[in-house]
């Protein structure tokens, strides 16, 4: 500003800097909140896991497949926990950061401060002593002396005049002294100002990177824990290749078989009238059971996607 005493263009920039601080201190916030979420999603998981049945009663392949189905939940689970630890470090980081910040440009500032109370106070007092200057007229003295009749009056006219004369001239160096100390300061402080603003500045280009910085690496965790979670979600998949429907069925005949041959026909034997059944008929040998042709191939109802895809995309 043209104004000496002006400080709106520093202002201004006090503003801006407060203001990404404060934007600092928003995406710190975010994360926090963001940790919560994760956290709680990730305890939620966990207990879903463990606490609710889900398959008690199956068998053999299809029941390991169960087994790791539920272990990689409370994985992805712990996953999402750990996430929300990495959430608040990142947080942490930020606030230490901002507040490190701060500390710096409090010193700038503080130096800033003093410089323009030094200033204006330097600005008002050459102001004063310039208004005492312009209030001496020496010059209407002179002009009553030319009129005067008694030499009485002269002399202490002219006894005046010399007094204000010599007053004039101690304030008109009082005026330059002034001026010359102001000018020392204003330089002061425009080589002060410059300093200062290259610093604020430099911590605004630091803001602006390392907020940038945050908020890539912040991407790149939930990217992460993406690609952890399929992962962990491929391991359930190849699980579920290995489960087997015939090798199910298989299981559960052997283990709950109760022989390999069917029950004898049962035979009509006569009770009531002797003569017409003399000999008894023998009951039939129980046949053994053959097993059946091969088991039918699960099909997907009209309109329903496979079970291996989801909208065309294969996850076997």
């Amino acid at each position: 500003s043209t104004d000496l005493t002006s400080t709106v263009g520093y202002d201004s920039i006090i503003q801006h800097l407060n203001d990404g601080r404060k934007n600092c201190k928003e995406f710190e916030d975010f994360l926090k909140e963001r940790a919560i979420i994760e956290e709680k999603y990730g305890k939620e998981l966990i207990n879903l896991s463990k606490k609710k049945p889900c398959g008690q009663t199956e068998l053999n392949t299809l029941k390991r497949s169960l087994d790791v189905f539920k272990q990689q939940i409370d994985n992805v689970g712990q996953g999402h926990i750990q996430l929300a630890q990495t959430l608040r470090e990142e947080a942490k980081k930020m606030e230490d950061f901002r507040e490190k910040q701060k500390l710096h440009r409090k010193k700038i500032e503080l130096i800033m401060e003093a410089i323009h109370k030094n200033r204006n106070l330097q600005y008002k007092k050459t102001m004063e002593v310039k208004q005492m200057c312009c209030c001496f007229l020496p010059c209407g003295c002179t002009q009553a002396l030319l009129h005067l009749s008694s030499v009485s009056h002269f002399w202490q006219l002219f006894l005046k005049l010399a007094q204000t004369k010599s007053a004039l001239e101690d304030t008109d160096r009082s005026y330059q002294q002034s001026v010359t100390t102001l000018e020392k300061i204003r330089e002061e402080w425009q080589n002060e100002h410059i300093k200062a603003c290259e610093f604020f500045e430099t911590q605004e280009c630091e803001r602006i990177n390392y907020f940038r910085n945050a908020l890539w690496l912040h991407v790149n965790q939930l990217s992460l824990g993406c690609v952890q979670n399929d992962e962990k979600y491929e391991e359930i998949r190849k699980s579920l290749e290995m489960c087997s429907i015939e090798k199910d069925v298989d299981f559960f005949v052997n283990l709950r078989k109760t022989g390999s041959l069917a029950p004898a026909p049962v035979v009509y034997e006569n009770y009531y009238n002797a003569q017409r059944n003399v000999t008894p008929a023998r009951s039939p040998a129980p046949v053994p059971i053959s097993r059946r042709g091969p088991l039918p191939t699960p099909t997907s109802a009209p309109g329903e996607p496979d079970y291996a895809t989801v909208d065309g995309y294969s996850l076997v």
